[in-house]
């Protein structure tokens, strides 16, 4: 076999470990994990995650995606917490102990906090006679799967398995709560997925910005308005301040004979596209790129016009 044979081979071998054991453990998923559930959800104060070496790693992790997702979380190191950062945990949080072992020495004394003060404990291991799963209100116990390196001791299959079971407690509790794109967005202002999660009222010009006319107006006073607005296109309201259509440039060259003569109703184009201010900026883009269009009118439920997003401000936030 040639070496890059070799190490496609020892790629895939790995993948097919961990992989097999995540599947194992999805099938052994018990009343323990609901009774995990409910308790992160429950929690008035925050998920105190904790672990050593590796474990500390995906407890980081865990903490990181429970956070972003609506549950307060932070970590706490576990020698840290033994001079002094105990104090940090308080009665109404909720402690969530990695160790594969469940024999981790550095845990005593948060194990030991967490049993003196009534703090809800959650533990995570893959020995259930273990001194952290013992001890733990609630016991998470992982499969027994074999590690996925060549020797059988190096963290892997363990720590993936670890990793993959915050992520379903996170992800449950998300649920749970109900957590939508927007609430997202509140913890994700930043960068792709924040563009991504912005809202057309975040983008669309309001306001003294927004060009409107009435159906009655005369051709001549809506150029002037199309111009001094510079979106290439103008609203139309009826006398309930609806918006029943809407003049751009192509109009304008449809209509050239005459125009001066006529009434924005006559010229405007009927029953334009809309959209909610609340929808996301990246449905008003693909609707925009779909349409061939720039611009797209935001109405209120009534139907009355409140916004106008242009493509270009989708473009500058990055939105795709």
């Amino acid at each position: 076999m040639s070496d890059s044979a070799a190490i496609l081979d020892t790629g895939a071998r790995v993948l097919r470990t961990e992989g097999e054991a995540l599947l194992s453990f999805a099938g052994q998923l018990s009343q323990s994990f609901v009774d995990a559930v409910e308790a992160l959800y429950a929690a008035k104060g925050r998920v105190i995650m904790s672990g050593m070496g590796k474990s500390g790693h995906i407890a980081r992790k865990i903490a990181a995606t429970l956070a972003s997702t609506g549950t307060p979380a932070y970590f706490v190191h576990p020698a840290e917490a033994s001079h002094g950062d105990l104090g940090m945990i308080t009665a109404d949080d909720v402690c969530l102990v990695l160790s594969n072992s469940g024999e981790t020495a550095e845990l005593s004394d948060i194990i030991a906090h967490t049993r003196r003060f009534s703090i809800p404990l959650i533990g995570v291991a893959s020995r259930p006679d273990s001194t952290l799963l013992k001890a733990a209100d609630i016991a998470l116990v992982l499969p027994d799967a074999p590690e996925a390196c060549s020797i059988g001791m190096a963290p892997t299959t363990s720590t993936t398995m670890t990793l993959a079971l915050g992520d379903a407690l996170a992800v449950a509790v998300m649920e749970k709560r109900g957590f939508q794109p927007h609430d997202f967005h509140t913890f994700h202002p930043g960068g792709k997925l924040g563009a991504q999660l912005l809202s057309v009222s975040a983008l669309m010009h309001s306001g003294d910005a927004l060009p409107l006319i009435t159906e009655a107006m005369a051709m001549g006073e809506a150029l002037l308005v199309m111009t001094a607005k510079s979106f290439g296109v103008v609203g139309i309201t009826d006398s309930d301040g609806v918006l029943t259509g809407i003049i751009t440039d192509g109009d304008l060259r449809r209509n050239m004979t005459g125009l001066m003569d006529k009434t924005a109703v006559q010229v405007m184009h009927k029953g334009p596209r809309t959209i909610r201010p609340d929808a996301l900026a990246a449905e008003a883009l693909g609707i925009m790129n779909t349409k061939k269009i720039t611009c797209l009118f935001a109405v209120d439920a009534d139907g009355k016009p409140v916004g106008l997003i242009h493509i270009h401000d989708c473009l500058r936030a990055g939105v795709q």
